[in-house]
């Protein structure tokens, strides 16, 4: 059983790609049921497209009232609004039928926000994937909150660390994206974590031809709010001082504050969803990408490197994906330092070509999604109760 948060189709967040390329391995050796929370019904493609990597769906459609009566009651506990975002009685109530009606060998959960659902649940293995370290992304955005805003996250951020510890004890297995997020779990056993990095798909290392119609391009779920803070930097920091460079900025629900960003810059362009999202990296001379804030791992990186684009980032990001600064990546950390290395890539075509060259061969070799989800797989056989 497989229990996610959100349906994990179209893949424009970080968390459906993960949980969409893992069921396609896990369903290769198991009978896969998917419980899946959505706020909304999918479209009919979307889930035929889901059916097809799992033997059984069970699409969980949430009340919005009944969402913010959790929350609230949240408020006045000690559960992180996360959670409590997520949780149903009656969701509680279909898998514990579910799991009572089948045989059932191992339970499944993506992130914390669905834990709650089960952890009381013992007499069935479970493996907690916390993806990245969700309270560590909430302490760095506090900074930039309104200050009629900073005491909730504070106060959420606390909550999710004190959760990311204690949840750790109710699962037989815990997974997570990278070293860097290990680390990050507050528990002294948390070397215990398995890390297991995302992939990539195999049509990301096809040969697109190359446009160059941007300097600039960077590409996300538009609405999460690290993106937000990546494009408004650029805007800020970037573009100021390359007044007729453009900057393209594809992805899926791009914030109000990114669209007034795009209407009154015109060296901004701003796409919304594409169908095809290797046609908006192959656009860019460079893909861009100051990640001041947020966890996990930056696939948008590993992408864009898989399409032969030359990467700037961030130390924060680059932690999580390993690329050698210099030779795979460029790294740069202060406006004075992006600005030096992007300068060096336009100027050094032989540069720009290595960079692009062997950092297509460095995630070709380390990031795969049949090799990472085996040490999933591994996991799995090695915590059953029928040994």
């Amino acid at each position: 059983m497989v229990i996610l948060s959100r349906f994990p189709y179209p893949l424009e967040k970080g968390d459906k790609l993960r949980a969409y390329y893992q069921l396609i391995e896990l369903s290769k050796f198991y009978d896969v049921t998917l419980i899946a929370i959505s706020e909304k019904k999918p479209t009919k493609s979307s889930i035929k497209e889901v059916e097809k990597v799992c033997n059984k769906l069970i699409l969980f459609k949430s009340n919005w009232l009944i969402r913010v009566v959790y929350m609230i009651r949240s408020l006045f506990g000690k559960m992180p609004f996360q959670t409590g975002y997520f949780f149903s009685y009656n969701l509680q109530n279909l898998i514990k039928q579910e799991l009572n009606s089948n045989n059932y060998k191992h339970i499944y959960c993506q992130l914390i926000r669905t834990t709650e659902l089960v952890k009381n649940i013992h007499e069935i293995p479970k493996t907690l994937d916390y993806m990245d370290t969700l309270s560590a992304g909430l302490q760095r955005r506090i900074e930039l909150q309104p200050f009629y805003k900073k005491w909730l996250f504070k106060l959420e951020a606390k909550r999710v660390a004190e959760y990311e510890r204690k949840i750790f004890d109710y699962f037989e297995n815990k997974t997570i994206i990278s070293e860097q997020d290990r680390d990050l779990i507050n528990r002294i056993d948390n070397k215990n974590i398995t890390i297991i990095p995302n992939g990539i798909a195999n049509r990301f290392f096809e040969s697109l031809p190359k446009t160059h119609e941007f300097e600039f391009v960077f590409t996300g779920n538009m609405s999460y709010p690290p993106n937000i803070e990546a494009v408004e930097y650029i805007h800020k920091n970037i573009l100021s001082h390359y007044k007729t460079f453009r900057l393209l900025v594809a992805g899926a629900n791009p914030h109000p504050r990114l669209i007034k960003l795009a209407q009154s810059n015109n060296n901004i362009v701003l796409t919304g969803w594409v169908d095809d999202i290797r046609n908006e990296y192959v656009k860019g001379k460079i893909f861009l990408a100051p990640m001041m804030i947020g966890t996990g791992m930056q696939n948008k990186l590993l992408e864009a490197m898989a399409l032969e684009v030359p990467c700037i980032t961030t130390t924060l990001a680059n932690c999580a994906i390993g690329a050698k600064k210099d030779i795979e990546i460029l790294v740069g950390d202060t406006p004075e330092e992006i600005i030096s290395l992007i300068d060096k890539l336009l100027i050094n075509n032989e540069l720009r070509d290595s960079i692009a060259l062997k950092g297509k061969q460095f995630v070709k070799e380390k990031y795969d999604w049949e090799n990472s989800t085996q040490k999933l797989i591994n996991l799995i056989k090695s915590s059953s109760f029928d040994k």
